[in-house]
C-alpha cells in the first residue's frame, strides 16, 4: 500500500475554487467525529493559511482534542435551542424547565442571544451581572440567572463548543436580608385544621405539618405506605404524573399516635381502599394536577387560613406547614444531621443553618421549664416558642407526649 504523503492529505481536504468574481479562494473541509458526522467548511483567500488550518485541525484530532473552530461562531440563543433538546427537555424536571425557560426568556436572551460562544467574555457575563441590577431585578433572580448561564457554558465546554467558562470567575453576592423562619405552634395548625371543610383536607394539613412531607410528596402518598409508626416516601406528584421525590431518595418518617389514628379514621371513612390506591387523590380518583392543587389552595386552603385568624392576606402557604416538624425534630433529636433526612434535605446544610441562628440567637436563648419564658430550645425540648398568654404548659406538654 503506498504511503499517504502529506501532499496527497491536502489535496483530499483543501479545494481550489475560483469564484464569480474571478477571486480565487481555498476551502478546508473536515468531520469532528468521523464518518457519519457533520461536516465542516472554511474558506480561505490564501493557501498557506488553509495548509496551516488543515495542519492544526489534523493535530487536534490524532491529540483527541474536538475542532472547534467552526461551532464558536454559533451564537448563544442557538446552542441554547441545542442545550434544551439535548439536556434539558430530557434531564429536568417539567417546573424546573418551566422556571429555566421563564429566566432564559426575560434575562438573558434579550441581552446575550444574539452573541456568538466566542465573544462571551468574563467581562460581558459580568456587564450583564451589572445590567440587571440596575434594572432592578432581584438578587436571588440575578444568581439564579447566572447559574443558569453557568451551567449552558459547562456543556458548551463538554460539548467542544468553548474551552473556558466565562461564567464561572464571576462573583455572586450572596443573598441576605431573609426574612425569620417562625414555625407554626401546633395550636395554630389545629384552629387551622377545624376551619377546613373535610376530614381529608384536615388529613392533608396533618400529614404537611406532623410529618414533614413536601405537597408533592403527601399528594403521592398511598395506602400502602403507611406503616405501624413509620411513613414511606419514595415518589412525589408532579403535574398529575408520578416521579421521583426532589432529592431522588426514598426516606421513612415517624408517624405520630394522633395521625395515625386520623389516617386510620380516614380510611374507615372511605371503606377501606386497598394499599395501591391513594390517600388523597383528586375528584378523578387519579394524582393531582397542578391546576387541581392551585384550585385547592384558592378554594379551600386560603379562605380556611383567613377563618383561622391568619389574616385575609397572609404568607402563609402550606408547603410552609413543613416547617413545624422541622423545628420539633431539630430540638428533639439532638443528633442534627439526622434532623434533615427525615425531611428529605442534606444534613450537613441543615447544621449549618442551624448553628447560624444559634449565633444569632444566643444572648435571647435560656435553658430552664416553661415558667422561665417561652416554650423552645432548651424549654421543655419541644421546640416550640409558646406564647405565655395563648398556651399553657399543660398543652406543650401533652403534645410532647403524643409525639
Amino acid at each position: 500500500m503506498p504511503s499517504l504523503t502529506q501532499k496527497e492529505v491536502i489535496t483530499r481536504v483543501i479545494e481550489k475554487r475560483t469564484l464569480k468574481n474571478g477571486r480565487r479562494a481555498y476551502r478546508v473541509r473536515w468531520r469532528e467525529a468521523g464518518r457519519g458526522s457533520p461536516e465542516r467548511m472554511r474558506s480561505f483567500d490564501r493557501h498557506e493559511d488553509a495548509v496551516r488550518f488543515e495542519t492544526e485541525m489534523r493535530r487536534r484530532k490524532q491529540l483527541g482534542e474536538l475542532a472547534t473552530a467552526e461551532p464558536s461562531k454559533v451564537t448563544l440563543d442557538e446552542f441554547a435551542r441545542e442545550w434544551w433538546q439535548r439536556y434539558a427537555s430530557t434531564e429536568l424536571a417539567r417546573k424546573t424547565q418551566e422556571r429555566y425557560a421563564s429566566i432564559w426568556d426575560l434575562h438573558v436572551l434579550p441581552w446575550l442571544g444574539d452573541l456568538q460562544l466566542r465573544q462571551l467574555t468574563p467581562a460581558i457575563v459580568a456587564g450583564f451581572q451589572s445590567e440587571l441590577r440596575l434594572a432592578g431585578v432581584g438578587e436571588p433572580t440575578i444568581r439564579k440567572t447566572l447559574a443558569l448561564l453557568q451551567a449552558v457554558c459547562r456543556d458548551a465546554i463538554t460539548w467542544g463548543r468553548l474551552t473556558s467558562n466565562p461564567v464561572k470567575p464571576i462573583r455572586k453576592r450572596a443573598v441576605v436580608g431573609r426574612r425569620a423562619v417562625r414555625p407554626l405552634l401546633p395550636e395554630a395548625v389545629e384552629r387551622l385544621r377545624r376551619e377546613l371543610p373535610t376530614n381529608r383536607d384536615a388529613a392533608l394539613v396533618s400529614v404537611l405539618a406532623y410529618a414533614g412531607l413536601r405537597p408533592g410528596e403527601a399528594l403521592a402518598l398511598r395506602w400502602g405506605d403507611l406503616g405501624e409508626r413509620t411513613i414511606l416516601v419514595e415518589r412525589a406528584v408532579s403535574y398529575g404524573e408520578m416521579k421521583s421525590t426532589k432529592t431522588r431518595a426514598t426516606r421513612s418518617v415517624r408517624m405520630i399516635a394522633p395521625l395515625k389514628a386520623e389516617l386510620a379514621e380516614l380510611r374507615m371513612r372511605h371503606g377501606r381502599p386497598d394499599d395501591e390506591q391513594l390517600v388523597f387523590p383528586a375528584h378523578d380518583g387519579n394524582p393531582w394536577h397542578d391546576d387541581d392543587w392551585k384550585n385547592w389552595r384558592r378554594r379551600v386552603f386560603d379562605p380556611a387560613v383567613a377563618k383561622a385568624g391568619f389574616g385575609p392576606r397572609s404568607s402563609l402557604r402550606p408547603a410552609a406547614l413543613v416547617r413545624v416538624a422541622a423545628d420539633r425534630r431539630g430540638t428533639l433529636d439532638r443528633r442534627r444531621r439526622s434532623t434533615s433526612r427525615p425531611l428529605g434535605h442534606d444534613g450537613t446544610r441543615h447544621l449549618r443553618a442551624r448553628l447560624r441562628r444559634a449565633r444569632r440567637n444566643r444572648a435571647g436563648l435560656r435553658r430552664g421549664g416553661h415558667p422561665r419564658g417561652a416554650c423552645g430550645p432548651g424549654a421543655d425540648r419541644t421546640g416550640f416558642r409558646c406564647l405565655e398568654e395563648q398556651q399553657s404548659p399543660a398543652i406543650c406538654r401533652a403534645f410532647l407526649e403524643a409525639l
